[in-house]
């Protein structure tokens, strides 16, 4: 017998699909995005989706649950993290002082990601705070060679990081999320 889940997925029609392709919200029957930041938006917008449904259905444990030693990553992590990096891209375009770290210095949003329910609903409601914050900054820049902030980072690049830091981190919940409970998919 071993430890390990078996590995998984909701989706009938193509089993290496986290979902099928009429019930994944990430599918788009309508026109495609028009011009470089509203392509760069919906990557965006379909990374962050892509790691909410990676941490669905799970409990605070298995959210909390860590990778491998001696990594301090999980889910719970993850969530916390992106919520943190939004905010340093909020001050990376802000010309005034910067908002102060949500969970301090040297890994505090992988360390502090402890199996608790009200930690869980708290890295959720800083998540969406802190991207509703930096989308509504970066609405008023629609030019995407402006640039922004003290070190005049151009919105363009910006987005570009924005979708890589998602995209990256949507590789590992894959991973995390199979070692929790063995379900795989795109």
């Amino acid at each position: 017998m071993s430890d390990e889940p078996a590995r998984w997925s909701r989706a009938t029609i193509f089993p290496d699909m986290w979902t099928d392709p009429d019930d994944d919200p990430r599918n788009n029957d309508g026109p495609s995005p028009e011009g470089e930041l509203e392509s760069l938006e919906d990557a965006l917008t379909n990374y962050r989706m892509t790691l909410r449904m990676k941490c669905e259905g799970l409990d605070a444990e298995q959210l909390a649950r860590r990778s491998v030693p001696p990594s301090t990553m999980s889910l719970l992590g993850l969530l916390r993290h992106l919520a943190e990096t939004e905010r340093d891209w909020l001050n990376w375009i802000s010309d005034g002082q910067p908002l102060p770290k949500l969970y301090g210095e040297n890994d505090g949003d992988f360390d502090g990601a402890v199996a608790e329910q009200a930690e869980v609903d708290a890295a959720y409601a800083a998540l969406a705070r802190e991207q509703a914050a930096t989308d509504a900054a970066l609405a008023e820049h629609p030019d995407p060679s402006e640039r922004l902030g003290k070190d005049r980072i151009a919105v363009r690049e910006l987005m570009v990081h924005r979708v890589e830091e998602y995209a990256r981190h949507c590789g590992h919940a894959d991973l995390l999320r199979e070692c929790i409970d063995g379900r795989v998919g795109q």
